[in-house]
């Protein structure tokens, strides 16, 4: 069996989404070679669960943040003899140790993001991450600072970019079908999404809206749009007030998938000036819906959004921004020309189909170099 260990699959975030879609894939790579698929939830509420992501279907237990009976249950599971333990995040690397070792060095796989392991981790967690057989990460920046923070080889790293969501690039694909919310914005609009919480302010939402007054003057139909949940949303929205644009800024904090697709339908750019994204799924989004992107030159940013290809890269100045989002508003071609190749890149450089391919080739070569260790163990 494959055994799959999450943080969270149901919740709204690019952690959750990329774990839904992690799981997807190995339930279809398990199909093939005749493995089931047992999935474990730390977060997600107690008890069975079933998830549809990218037209595959798959159950998984959560466990209400419990995390004795969580890590419990994995143990019992490793005595099962899986073929492949897959940790969905670098915090669940202990977890996936103990099972390797309980199940007689079953081959391990620690997917990692972002931020978290930019920084060197704990002792302990740091430890059992770099045991792990293979480390999968997003973006070049990422395996970078994985391989400089936490000591691991590059080569027991491989890049894997996260994919679209199939269900959202069908969204794409009929747009008309996606009305906008009443109280969405007339004129001009620059969307950004986002979880906006205190302890993720790199993501620029306050950058953004000083971008927005700084060229209210210019274009006194634009509209600042931050779709997405957060603690930091009524600070968010005092600064808006400071900064004079309280009118022409707005808040979607809650709001269905379907409308998300909606909300970058009707806008014009996409922007999301942050400094601390590992790879960035929003980016992803906007691009499958012809958008121009301003993104930040940092990060695994660059992985995503090609510079002059599909968007501008520019510093997290409100300066910068500012410059880039007037560049996009004064020469529509441009805009166009942007949103159309990001549009064609997104459906070939970012599919499920690749993401599946190159996790099962991965797998492939991890489970060939287990065999032949295993082999000259026993001669």
């Amino acid at each position: 069996m494959i055994i799959g260990l999450f943080t969270e699959l149901l919740n709204v975030g690019g952690v959750q989404l990329a774990g839904r879609q992690t799981a997807a894939a190995l339930t279809k790579i398990g199909e093939k070679r005749g493995l089931p698929c047992v999935f474990l939830s730390l977060n997600d509420k107690a008890g069975e669960g079933q998830i549809c992501a990218t037209d595959t279907r798959f159950s998984f237990h959560g466990f209400g943040r419990r995390k004795a009976q969580f890590v419990i249950q994995a143990l019992r599971l490793a005595r099962r003899k899986p073929r492949l333990i897959f940790a969905a995040h670098p915090n669940l690397a202990p977890t996936a140790l103990a099972m390797k070792e309980l199940a007689r060095n079953a081959p391990m796989i620690v997917g990692a993001h972002g931020i978290e392991v930019w920084q060197p981790l704990p002792f302990m967690r740091r430890t059992a991450f770099r045991r792990a057989d293979l480390i999968i990460v997003p973006s070049t920046y990422t395996l970078e600072k994985t391989a400089q923070a936490q000591g691991v080889p590059p080569s027991k790293m491989r890049k894997i970019p996260w994919p679209l969501d199939a269900e959202f690039l069908a969204l794409s694909e009929s747009p008309a079908n996606l009305p906008l919310p009443p109280s969405f914005p007339q004129g001009t609009v620059v969307l950004s999404v986002g979880r906006w919480s205190s302890a993720e302010r790199y993501k620029g939402a306050d950058i953004l809206i000083r971008a927005g007054a700084h060229l209210s003057e210019k274009f006194p139909d634009l509209h600042v749009v931050l779709a997405g949940p957060g603690d930091d949303i009524d600070r968010l929205r005092k600064e808006a007030q400071d900064c004079g644009v309280a009118k022409q800024v707005h808040f979607f904090p809650s709001i269905s998938r379907k409308e998300l697709a909606a909300l970058y339908f009707g806008a014009d750019i996409f922007a999301l000036p942050s400094t601390g994204e590992g790879f960035g799924l929003v980016f992803l989004e906007a691009m499958a819906f012809g958008k121009a992107i301003v993104g930040a030159n940092a990060g695994g940013v660059p992985d995503v959004v090609q510079h002059e290809r599909d968007g501008l890269l520019v510093t997290p100045t409100v300066e910068a921004v500012s410059g880039a989002v007037r560049r996009l508003l004064s020469d529509p071609l441009l805009r166009k020309r942007l949103g159309m190749q990001g549009q064609e890149r997104v459906r070939t450089e970012f599919s499920f189909a690749r993401f599946q391919t190159q996790l099962s080739g991965a797998i492939d070569l991890l489970t060939a170099k287990n065999q032949q260790r295993n082999k000259s163990v026993t001669t």
